[in-house]
């Protein structure tokens, strides 16, 4: 066991990806992009395989680069790149490109020798990032499906992303799966049948089933994590990732002294003090200072003064019986004292999706569960 770590339990991934499977009842796309959200790459994708994912989703080529480097042979679709990236030993094996544009498709023709590529075609539908605009519809269907009459590649999706799908009752889920709708009408219009069609992401997966089309897209809930914390659904999700450390030091402070830079929690009365060998370096979140609580001794212990780059100190209470070499549970799931990656992004102001990506710096990876372990 490590002095300071991240543990993922393969097993919750492997439930998570079969509780949205069955519930989406569509092709099931898991999403690996960024280390698999924190998770870890490999172990997350053999585990997402063997639990019925029958693509996995990335953001960059290396990352796609990276899983058939490690012997992954099914479907895996990419979809963000620059002017100027190489995509001939992507094309070879047999990765499904994005495309947004007439000039991405050329570089990708440009690319082709003896085996066709496989590009899917993103299309903005209101959130204005990536995908072709509407004005821009019609040159890119008639490039692609110029492209495969040439058998330059084949067209095996078309998908966009929701802006909203957390928010159920937001307008602008009916407006963009309309534009979606008419999007596929367009492709269809020039000539393409593209073989996948996909909206939705995991908080449509779950909320939304009439926008799971013939494929959904799940990255956070996945890993466990609701995409949608405010709204009641029910689906049995099983948070994959505790991060903990052990305890550095415990102290007594007395009544008027002061913690961490800029003293800004002074004690009010005497109090143990522990310190926690991690830091906003790990991905504890600085704008959680003075909110943030972890777990010491199976109770929750608040966090006190600023988060510092490589510790934090918690209140342990005048009457803790703790020592230095305790066990301390940043986040994980719920139960046992703990508070979960859902507590700290309330607490920090952010989302539950950046708390699990951030964690790393100089922790370590332990798995628990699965074929890992």
């Amino acid at each position: 066991m490590s002095r300071a770590e991240i543990v993922v339990d393969l097993d919750a991934i492997a439930h998570n990806v079969g509780v949205l499977k069955e519930l989406a009842g569509v092709t099931m796309m898991t999403v690996v992009k960024a280390d698999a959200y924190g998770h870890g790459l490999l172990p997350v994708a053999r585990t997402a395989r063997a639990a019925g994912a029958d693509w996995l989703a990335t953001t960059t080529l290396d990352e796609a680069r990276a899983l058939r480097a490690a012997g992954d042979t099914g479907p895996i679709l990419t979809w963000l790149t620059v002017p100027g990236e190489r995509y001939d030993d992507v094309i070879r094996e047999g990765i499904d490109l994005t495309a947004y544009s007439v000039a991405e498709l050329d570089e990708i023709a440009a690319a082709v020798t003896d085996v066709p590529a496989r590009v899917q075609l993103k299309v903005d539908t209101g959130m204005s990032r990536g995908g072709a605009s509407r004005a821009d519809w019609e040159a890119l269907f008639a490039r692609a499906r110029a492209g495969e009459v040439a058998g330059d590649w084949a067209i095996t999706g078309i998908w966009s992303h929701l802006a909203c799908a957390d928010e159920p009752d937001h307008p602008a889920n009916d407006a963009q799966q309309a534009v979606f709708d008419d999007a596929i009408a367009a492709a269809e219009a020039a000539g393409l049948d593209p073989e996948l069609r996909h909206l939705a992401n995991s908080a449509a997966t779950i909320l939304r089933p009439q926008a799971r089309y013939n494929a959904v897209r799940t990255g956070i809930a996945s890993y466990g994590l609701d995409p949608a914390p405010s709204i009641e659904h029910g689906t049995d999700l099983r948070p994959a990732m505790t991060v903990r450390a052990d305890l550095a030091m415990v102290k007594q402070i007395a009544a008027g002294d002061s913690v961490s830079y800029g003293y800004t929690w002074t004690a009010p009365s005497a109090t143990k003090v522990g310190v926690v060998p991690v830091g906003y370096a790990d991905g504890v979140p600085r704008t959680g200072s003075g909110r943030l609580e972890v777990a010491v001794g199976g109770r929750r212990r608040p966090v006190r003064g600023i988060v510092c780059m490589d510790q934090v100190v918690v209140d342990l209470g005048e009457d803790a019986e703790v020592r230095a070499g305790d066990d301390v549970v940043l986040f994980g799931p719920p139960g046992e004292g703990r508070p979960t990656a859902q507590d700290w992004a309330e607490a920090s102001g952010t989302i539950n999706y950046e708390i699990v990506t951030r964690a790393g710096g100089r922790l370590t990876r332990r798995y628990i569960g699965g074929s890992e372990a």
